[in-house]
């Protein structure tokens, strides 16, 4: 079934948006070590509670706490993935939704088998530009690296495919981006190609989709509500800067001050 994307309402991540600001989820953030800190202050704006905690032993007992988990596996080593085998699996006992950011897989074999393993794990949502996407779905791809070769509508019949095979929700990031169950599809413009100059933008969207999967109603929609929410903060930032070195302050201010009208 070839359903055409439909573009997302901004009113939907405005109240998204508000509801996420009301409950603050606590995000347990399994994620590559160059960009903890600006994933933190990301989380922070836009009104959740981060935590990094990456001790296995801790790991699986933190994510019983949290609201969510994110697993990013940009500087994934062994004891990283003993500490996310047992994260995502105490996550699964205890009901609690988590994020797979399946940085640079294709290209390296380590990482492509390991997400490759977790996938099977029931994830509430996938996060990955269109090279990632197509390579864990089974299909050729041409990234580099964390680069993608790939344009986001491209990968959208093998994010399809993703989401039918896992159950998750699945959102491939690009200059459009397209998130999708299976067959509905909710296509989300804005952002700016200076987001793609600093590291870790997309890093930090998928901890921001972490935090809008634990919240309650339509999970399509709430990951949708994330893109729109980082995408739109990243737009006004570009607004005001001249290059990547003013974009960060700009960015983390304009998550935390983002509103309604400007969502909407």
């Amino acid at each position: 079934m070839n359903i055409q994307p439909v573009d997302f309402s901004g009113v939907y991540a405005a109240n998204a948006l508000q509801n996420l600001r009301n409950t603050a989820p606590l995000v347990h953030c399994l994620t590559n070590d160059v960009v903890q800190s600006f994933t933190a202050n990301v989380l922070l704006a836009v009104g959740a509670s981060p935590a990094m905690v990456v001790d296995p032993t801790e790991a699986a007992q933190f994510a019983t706490i949290a609201d969510a988990l994110l697993v990013n596996v940009g500087t994934l080593t062994l004891p990283h993935a003993d500490a996310i085998r047992a994260a995502v699996q105490a996550a699964n006992r205890a009901g609690k939704p988590w994020v797979l950011d399946p940085v640079a897989v294709g290209g390296l074999t380590l990482r492509t088998e390991f997400c490759l393993e977790l996938i099977k794990l029931r994830p509430a949502a996938i996060r990955g530009n269109a090279s990632e996407i197509l390579a864990l779905s089974g299909m050729s791809a041409s990234g580099r690296g964390v680069d993608s070769g790939d344009n986001a509508l491209s990968a959208l019949p093998a994010a399809r495919l993703l989401a039918k095979q896992t159950g998750a929700i699945v959102a491939v990031t690009g200059d459009v981006d397209y998130v999708t169950e299976g067959e509905r599809c909710l296509a989300v413009s804005g952002g700016d190609a200076l987001m793609t100059r600093v590291v870790g933008t997309g890093c930090a969207l998928s901890a921001v989709v972490a935090a809008f999967v634990a919240l309650p109603g339509d999970r399509l929609e709430n990951v949708a509500a994330a893109c729109r929410v980082m995408s739109c903060a990243g737009e006004l930032a570009c607004q005001q800067t001249r290059g990547p070195g003013s974009f960060i302050p700009a960015f983390l201010d304009n998550l935390y001050l983002l509103d309604q009208e400007a969502l909407a």
